[in-house]
């Protein structure tokens, strides 16, 4: 086996059925799909048995346990690891690989990532917060090499024992025991969806509020500021009317404050983000 697909799901019913039909259309033929479920109450686990793929289960422990759950059981000399709301070009993983299999890297990502549900208003504003080009999850300047890694060597992936726990940057965690990033794989076009319901961009904004950050406890009081509803305002309106729409100020508001009560909720516990 060539290629092990490892996808971590967290009630993921509205989604995995599109990811899954998408990469049985890849042109590579050698590989296997693992889907890894990490405690989901929903039908996820419903919908994943219609397709051929290893199904494995573990209790809700976030991401990084659930891919290193997959990794174990893979049998590829390449893991591959990717989203549940992610669809690809048929291209993708022959793509993705390419530099691996010809010995130019161990490990790789690709800068080809482009927003699936761009034709939705809050989608379009999670863009215009992040200063990112339309239709695109990554900067036009993006450099060559990063810290997450797409592909790696399964042989790389278990000499520093899989990923570590860490919530929000726990993908950053093989770079930091590797000590080398991931290349870029030109050609691998694939499509991610951003938050589309401002229940969705709370959501995703309280756990991004629950992260490590760089100043520590610094840093998370200074996040917390920017969150409150001075800053969310004056930064609300000016994007609404730099870019002409005025719902990206209804956008900030959900999105400050999901980050607001994530750190709250984070100073309250002490438990980050899984």
């Amino acid at each position: 086996m060539l290629i092990s697909v490892i996808i971590p799901t967290y009630n993921e019913e509205k989604v995995i059925a599109e990811c899954l039909s998408s990469l049985s259309s890849q042109s590579e033929k050698d590989f296997e799909i693992i889907i890894v479920d990490d405690g989901s109450t929903d039908k996820t686990s419903e919908i994943v048995e219609n397709f051929s793929v290893k199904f494995l289960k573990q209790q809700h422990q976030g991401p990084a346990m659930a891919r290193n759950l997959g990794a174990k059981e893979a049998k590829g000399k390449i893991l591959v690891f990717v989203d549940a709301d992610m669809t690809f070009d048929k291209d993708f993983l022959k793509m993705l690989t390419k530099p691996i299999v010809n010995g130019e890297s161990k490990g790789t990502f690709s800068k080809e990532e482009h927003v699936k549900n761009w034709n939705n208003i809050w989608a379009r504003c999670w863009n215009i917060n992040e200063n990112l080009p339309a239709k695109k999850r990554l900067p036009s300047d993006y450099p060559n090499t990063q810290k997450v890694f797409r592909a790696i060597l399964k042989s790389e992936f278990e000499k520093v024992g899989g990923f570590s726990k860490g919530g929000y940057t726990d993908d950053y965690t093989l770079y930091e025991k590797l000590k080398y990033e991931a290349v870029n794989a030109p050609g691998a076009v694939f499509y991610h969806n951003n938050p589309d319901s401002l229940r969705d961009v709370y959501k995703q904004a309280k756990w991004v509020g629950k992260r490590e950050y760089k100043l520590g406890t610094i840093g998370k009081y200074i996040a917390l500021l920017r969150a409150t509803f001075i800053p969310t305002l004056i930064f609300g309106i000016y994007k609404s009317i730099k870019y002409s729409e005025p719902r990206f100020l209804i956008f900030k508001a959900v999105y400050d404050h999901g980050v607001f009560m994530g750190i709250m909720e984070m100073i309250r516990t002490g438990k980050m983000s899984k």
